[in-house]
């Protein structure tokens, strides 16, 4: 049985994370796995979309703390274990932004520490009714410094703090709300409400969405005015694609595009 499931329905790709027993905890296998998938997926052309869901009962509980129990026996107390651990998890996060293809989190029963960083790195997110979220490591003494830089980048700062410094679970439709996800549904049509999310996207011309992604997350790094002229660059880039300049015609003719990609 692997840890990570992947299999491909057309032009999009479903990574489940497959370790139910431990509720598809951030293990050193399960983030081993997913960056293979990830620098796998980087130069994968046949994929659109990339689909991210658990097996079981809870979608990510977080990292595996006996594993991170079991790396303090180390002579360093850990240090060295501990660095290299919230290392991998920030390539992968980072990961997860850079693809080029959108990634949307498919949510159930619980995201909690970086089971609920997984889905605010993801670029949107379906939950099932039900679903709970937190950022609950100061329950157990140990502050969600890494998970706050997803969920700060995700929903208002007040917010995050109340969620990092209380450890308190939040509904599906909070946080809906607060920006965390993009919707709410019945959990028997989770499945199939963010496979129709993904056929959607993936409907459109991949060029336009690829570079479009790339420049959602640059420009928010940005100044205004740097903001503006930088994507300006990539609007000029993006009309010289021959499937845009089709895009274009085939709107004004009032018929499908004959894209090439």
């Amino acid at each position: 049985m692997k840890i990570l499931e992947r299999h491909d329905t057309n032009a999009v790709c479903h990574l489940h994370l497959n370790a139910p027993e431990r509720l598809n905890a951030l293990s050193e296998e399960m983030l081993d796995a997913l960056q293979e998938q990830l620098d796998a997926l980087q130069s994968d052309t046949s994929v659109r979309v990339v689909v991210l869901s658990g097996a079981g009962k809870a979608f990510c509980a977080g990292h595996d703390l006996k594993q991170m129990t079991a790396g303090r026996q180390a002579e360093d107390g850990g240090k060295a274990y501990f660095k290299d651990l919230f290392d991998r998890c920030a390539n992968v996060m980072t990961g997860v932004q850079r693809l080029p293809q959108p990634v949307i989190a498919q949510v159930h029963g619980i995201a909690t520490a970086a089971g609920c960083q997984l889905v605010a790195s993801c670029d949107m997110a379906v939950a099932a009714e039900g679903t709970r979220f937190g950022v609950n490591g100061v329950n157990i003494g140990l502050f969600c410094s890494t998970p706050m830089v997803a969920l700060s980048r995700n929903i208002a700062r007040k917010h995050a703090f109340e969620m990092l410094v209380t450890g308190q679970f939040i509904t599906a439709e909070r946080a809906e709300a607060l920006g965390l996800i993009n919707k709410v549904v019945p959990a028997n049509v989770l499945e199939t409400e963010t496979h129709a999310l993904a056929d959607l996207v993936a409907s459109k011309l991949g060029a336009a969405v690829k570079i479009g992604k790339s420049a959602f997350y640059e420009q928010a790094q940005m100044t205004l005015d740097d903001a503006y002229a930088y994507t300006g660059d990539v609007m000029v880039e993006n009309m010289l694609y021959r499937d845009t300049e089709e895009g274009i015609a085939a709107f004004l003719e009032k018929r499908a595009p004959d894209w090439s990609q």
